[in-house]
């Protein structure tokens, strides 16, 4: 049995005007917290800018999908297998699916709700009857169904998870055997420090407007903040290899696939009007036994702006983890850091070495994440 393990993720990250995640009313989402308004990210938001960054580097077919046409999906890979109509495809995918009892949607062919599941699994799905699809082609659709109710199709879709599935988790709510219970939790990501909402006046000029023509050919408003993030999330790693069925190398990479994806994705919320891509100043790696351990109230009490706000934010965290560590006797398995304060910078040096001292010397982030994977290999050794 593998030890229990959480890869807890601390990133500071400062973003520029932007609106990454809108609210109902189309301006940046906030919260409350320590009594100020601060910028806030939602954690769907940011899990699904990592899942996308996924695709980088692996490929999309060892990957998953989350939709709602999981029948037109499975009538695709029907038709690629074999010389099948369209028609034919629609009813074969049909009663495959029929088998799992899903509610369907409001639109034909939809289902009720968004399913979370790995193209390899969908393909398992249609190797179940590759051999006799031209047979199922010609049964009438009473005689389709009996054909293939017996066929493990729950099985193959609860099984083989990819890693997206493994780490993201999957709830379905009237077919419990499908569901998988998540590796990963992502917190909302909160500015350091208080934030006010502020709006963006456009104008749009028509190119071919006569020279008589005066105004804009459109107007607007869109709402924006600036803000230095904390954002955090934490892997339980002992529960990522139970759903790769107790693959540990498979889990390793899943791991390092989600930090390096974590790390360098951003949500695309208005990006081409922002161009909002910034890379983290701090990631701090930190591997426990115990439990997962969010920082977030190193900032309950507002960063002031001084002379700027990241710096003081990184020395709040690393006080907050020294702090954690020395009062709850919880001393971590392993600490990894990455920042872009210089030491030898008077102006940073303080905060370098107040990170150093609380963590462990910077080194670049993939010397982080190969003396991670070192680390989580020898301590799943000694079990």
């Amino acid at each position: 049995m593998n030890p229990r393990l959480y890869i807890d993720v601390h990133i500071l990250q400062t973003v520029p005007p932007a609106n990454l995640n809108r609210d109902d009313q189309g301006n940046p989402k906030e919260a409350s917290f320590g009594g100020v308004r601060r910028s806030r990210v939602s954690s769907q938001a940011w899990k699904r800018a990592t899942r996308m960054a996924f695709a980088e580097r692996v490929p999309e077919e060892k990957l998953a999908t989350r939709t709602k046409k999981i029948a037109s999906q499975l009538t695709e890979r029907l038709e690629a297998r074999a010389d099948l109509d369209t028609d034919a495809a629609i009813r074969i995918a049909g009663a495959l699916l029929a088998t799992l009892e899903i509610k369907a949607g409001k639109k034909a062919g939809d289902t009720a709700y968004l399913l979370f599941y790995g193209r390899q699994q969908l393909e398992e799905v249609v190797n179940l009857v590759a051999d006799q699809l031209d047979d199922l082609a010609v049964l009438d659709d009473a005689d389709l169904a009996a054909a293939v109710k017996e066929l493990p199709v729950r099985e193959k879709l609860g099984t083989g998870h990819p890693m997206d599935v493994a780490l993201f988790g999957r709830m379905v709510a009237d077919i419990p055997s499908l569901n998988v219970d998540a590796a990963t939790q992502v917190a909302h990501a909160l500015s350091t420090h208080a934030t006010e909402l502020e709006f963006d006046y456009y104008t749009a000029v028509d190119d071919e407007n006569e020279k008589e023509e005066t105004g804009a050919g459109m107007i607007g408003t869109i709402g924006f903040n600036s803000a230095t993030l904390y954002r955090y999330a934490t892997v339980s790693l002992h529960q990522l290899t139970a759903n790769l069925g107790d693959d540990t190398a498979a889990a390793l990479d899943a791991v390092e696939l989600f930090l390096h994806s974590f790390v360098r994705s951003t949500p695309s919320g208005y990006g081409n009007s922002f161009a909002h891509r910034t890379l983290p100043s701090l990631v701090a790696v930190v591997v426990r036994q115990d439990q997962p351990v969010n920082l977030v109230s190193a900032f309950e009490n507002p960063v002031r702006a001084r002379n700027g706000i990241v710096a003081a934010s990184a020395r709040r965290l690393a006080r907050e983890h020294s702090l954690a560590t020395s009062q709850w006797g919880d001393t971590p398995l392993h600490t990894g850091l990455c920042h872009t304060f210089d030491p030898d910078d008077e102006e940073t040096a303080a905060t370098a070495a107040a990170l150093s001292t609380a963590f462990r010397p910077a080194q670049t982030f993939p010397t982080v994440l190969a003396k991670l994977r070192a680390s989580l290999i020898e301590t799943v050794k000694q079990g």
